[in-house]
């Protein structure tokens, strides 16, 4: 049976911050993986003491040589349901999981959704293998990727994997690659996408695309580009394949620099180029029949969700420092619609 808690003792160095949770967060021993948010909590918890006595305020003064204990308790039981729901796994060890999602499934638990998650899939297949993750027996989701889209995605089983993944994706070292079909084929050569605001082409004929993004003001179910206010966001995409004579669709390649809500869907349809199938940013559209013929042309017309994968993940593992590197295929759905558009399909 695990311990009901853990005691963590720190000494505040030299110079500390002027107050208590910045310089707990800074002295803490990286390896005890308490991030601020967690010592806020553990401080309202009332399990923060100095000299013995309970220090419940952030902004209490320290000064060098000050001790503090923190009580840091088991990790508690969440009420999210477990569900034997599979699970496509690239990787698991005792500190993190690499899932390679399906289209169709929510990441996390919400109003709307509150059963059917990967998170619900996750409590059941980790079970007791959860060390816990802010106080809760619970998976750590430090990146998401959109319901109808599929692909790879890293998912925290202890704290110490929780705060080096979070760090990493804060920092945008992580390498993160997708793949997507998009309406009409993006071109140096177009005087259109030259004259559009926040593009810029780069060698390899990489175009980026540099927006801020927020949620859109009159519908809260979008993100919408910005000039001033909300988050910046840049997306860098190249053509792999013109699809089509002359070109009506392209297999594209793009790369996140940040990882904002709908990004890619954002940006693409910014520039001109919304992905076949995307319901929220106008991806519905007729392809020329002549260009990739019919049967292209109703493929991309009747694909029922954003053609849109997440292909290619890269990080740092946060416990033993070992670069680890995952690569999915397109999935069945996307390469039937992109055999289509290439004229390789079945006739």
């Amino acid at each position: 049976m695990s311990d009901p808690f853990r005691l963590i003792r720190v000494e505040i160095t030299a110079d500390p911050p002027g107050r208590l949770d910045k310089a707990l967060a800074r002295d803490v021993p990286e390896g005890e993986a308490l991030s601020r948010s967690r010592i806020a909590k553990l401080l309202e918890q009332g399990q923060i003491r100095r000299a013995g006595e309970v220090v419940t305020d952030a902004k209490a003064k320290v000064v060098e040589g000050d001790v503090i204990e923190i009580t840091v308790p088991a990790a508690a039981a969440v009420e999210t349901v477990a569900e034997d729901i599979p699970l496509a796994i690239a990787y698991e060890d005792d500190d993190l999981i690499v899932i390679d999602k399906p289209a169709g499934m929510v990441v996390h638990p919400a109003p709307g959704s509150p059963t059917g998650t990967l998170v619900n899939a996750l409590l059941h297949h980790c079970g007791e293998s959860l060390s816990g993750v802010g106080g809760e027996k619970r998976p750590g989701i430090v990146h998401r990727i959109d319901k109808d889209t599929s692909g790879l995605l890293v998912v925290a089983k202890s704290d110490a994997a929780h705060h080096g993944l979070a760090a990493q994706f804060e920092a945008h070292s992580a390498e993160r690659r997708y793949l997507a079909l998009c309406n009409g084929c993006p071109a140096r050569a177009d005087p259109r996408l030259r004259g559009i605001r926040g593009t810029h082409w780069e060698s390899g004929e990489v175009l980026r695309i540099t927006t801020q993004l927020a949620r859109h003001r009159h519908d809260r179910q979008r993100q919408a580009v910005l000039w001033d206010g909300g988050r910046h966001a840049v997306t860098r995409m190249r053509v792999l394949e013109p699809l089509g004579t002359p070109p009506a669709a392209g297999l594209i390649e793009c790369r996140l620099e940040t990882g904002r809500t709908h990004q890619i869907r954002v940006h693409m349809a910014h520039i001109g180029h919304g992905l076949i199938g995307d319901p929220v940013y106008g991806g519905r559209r007729k392809l020329s029949a002549r260009a990739v013929g019919p049967e292209g042309s109703a493929a991309a017309m009747a694909f029922p969700r954003q053609a849109l994968h997440a292909a290619s993940l890269g990080f740092e593992h946060p416990v033993t420092g070992e670069w680890l590197a995952f690569d999915s295929p397109l999935p069945d759905d996307m390469a039937r619609l992109h055999a289509a558009l290439s004229g390789t399909g079945s006739s």
